[in-house]
C-alpha cells in the first residue's frame, strides 16, 4: 500500500523580493504565504511559514505518533507526550544548508521508568518515517519523564 499526501507551492517574483504560497490537500495550508522574509529575518511568525519550520511540525508530529506506538508495544500508554522539534539552518560555501534537528521531548506515562523511556524513544526516532527521511541531518534527542 502505498500513501500519497499533496502540497502545492506557487511563488512570485525575485528570490528575495518575491513572495509564494503553500497549499495542502487537507487545507491546514491555504495560500499560507512564505517568502524570504519569513524564512530568514522574520521568527515570529506573523507575516507567514518557512520549509523549515514545516520540516520542524512535519518531524515532531512523526516522531510524537512513533513513540506513542513504541509505548503501546510496551505495554504503556502516555498521558501526554510533548515533541519540540528545532531545525537548524547554517550559512555554508556560500549557500544555506539543515545543519541539524533536535527533538526535545517531554512526557508522562504512568509507570515507565526513565531508562526504558529513552530506549523507547530511541526506537521511535530511528523508526519514524520522517527521521528516516532526514537522516542525511544529524537528530538529536532530549527524552525527559515527568
Amino acid at each position: 500500500m502505498a500513501l500519497k499526501r499533496n502540497a502545492t507551492a506557487v511563488w512570485n517574483g525575485s528570490g528575495m523580493e518575491g513572495k509564494g504560497r503553500l497549499t495542502s490537500t487537507s487545507g491546514v495550508l491555504s495560500d499560507t504565504p512564505y517568502s524570504f522574509a519569513t524564512r530568514f529575518k522574520s521568527e515570529d511568525g506573523q507575516a507567514g511559514t518557512n520549509p523549515e519550520e514545516l520540516i520542524a511540525a512535519a518531524h515532531a508530529g512523526c516522531f510524537t505518533m512513533a513513540l506513542s506506538f513504541q509505548l503501546d508495544s510496551a505495554g504503556h500508554t502516555a498521558d501526554e507526550l510533548t515533541t519540540r522539534a528545532t531545525v537548524t539552518m547554517e550559512s555554508k560555501d556560500g549557500g544555506f544548508e539543515i545543519a541539524g534537528i533536535h527533538l526535545a521531548l517531554s512526557a508522562k506515562v504512568p509507570g515507565l521508568d526513565q531508562a526504558k523511556f529513552e530506549e523507547l524513544a530511541a526506537v521511535a526516532k530511528a523508526n519514524c518515517p520522517v527521521s528516516k527521511a532526514l537522516s542525511a541531518v544529524n537528530i538529536t534527542l532530549e527524552a525527559t519523564l515527568n
